[in-house]
């Protein structure tokens, strides 16, 4: 069985965790697996975006723990799992497209992370999330030393990976983690009315507002790149079609 499984919908493609027995936790397959499809999802320009969730009762338990001695038996073991795990972050944060993850169940550890590296999230409302790294004797990957504390401040994100608290769906919009919160059903439906939704607008804008919100360091430079974009916004033939169909309905 595969343990990642893609499918079309409209604007966008929606990849699936395929390890419900494991609570999709990840191991080496899954890793190359999703790997290949993001990468594939990537250099897809038919879409706009992606949508990632999980098969069965979570998104994603973390690091599948009956691994871990294959996983640390050299270090060129190690070495060779952290990485897959990073590229899994530079595939979701370096995308040409919105990444929204669907989450539901559990997000824990890794699992919590690409759900902290995607530009949108959906959570059911029977989502738990906690970070088990520390406790383990283990440490966060996913970029979220820096990301999480630019999204919800330098104290919680500390008490979060510290402390490894639960928490559900509720507080993680909260820590602006979840931009969305539905019930259990209503999940995949909602993540894709998004996308539909974004695959409605001009493809260049929206990549190019996902590289200007990750290209700024600072004011200046967000609006330099604001400039730019707008400036090439009102020069593209497509913005002067999309504003005469506005003026005639309003």
């Amino acid at each position: 069985m595969t343990t990642v499984v893609t499918v079309e919908a409209p604007g966008c493609r929606v990849v699936t965790l395929n390890r419900p027995e494991r609570l999709n936790a990840i191991n080496g397959t899954l890793l190359d697996d999703l790997a290949a499809a993001l990468r594939t999802a990537n250099a897809d320009r038919s879409i706009t975006s992606i949508v990632l969730t999980g098969a069965g009762r979570a998104f994603c338990a973390g690091d599948d723990l009956k691994e871990f001695e294959i996983q640390a038996q050299t270090e060129a073991e190690a070495r060779s799992h952290v990485e897959r795990i990073q590229e899994i972050t530079r595939l979701i944060l370096r995308s040409p497209h919105i990444v929204i993850v669907a989450a539901s169940g559990w997000a824990v550890g890794g699992g919590l992370e690409w759900t902290i590296n995607a530009d949108l999230v959906v959570m059911a409302d029977d989502c738990k999330c906690f970070f088990p790294e520390l406790s383990l004797g283990l440490f966060v990957t996913g970029g979220v030393t820096w990301l999480l504390p630019e999204r919800c401040g330098r104290t919680a994100a500390l008490e979060l990976m510290l402390l490894g608290e639960r928490f559900d769906a509720v507080r993680a919009k909260e820590l602006g983690i979840a931009g969305r919160i539905v019930p259990r059903e209503r999940l995949l439906d909602e993540a894709t009315k998004i996308a539909e939704k974004i695959a409605s607008l001009p493809p260049v804008r929206v990549r190019a507002l996902k590289r200007a919100i990750q290209g700024a360091t600072d004011i200046d430079t967000a609006m330099r790149i604001e400039t730019d974009e707008t400036i090439a916004a009102f020069l593209d033939p497509d913005t002067a079609h999309r504003i005469a169909g506005f003026a005639k309905k309003s």
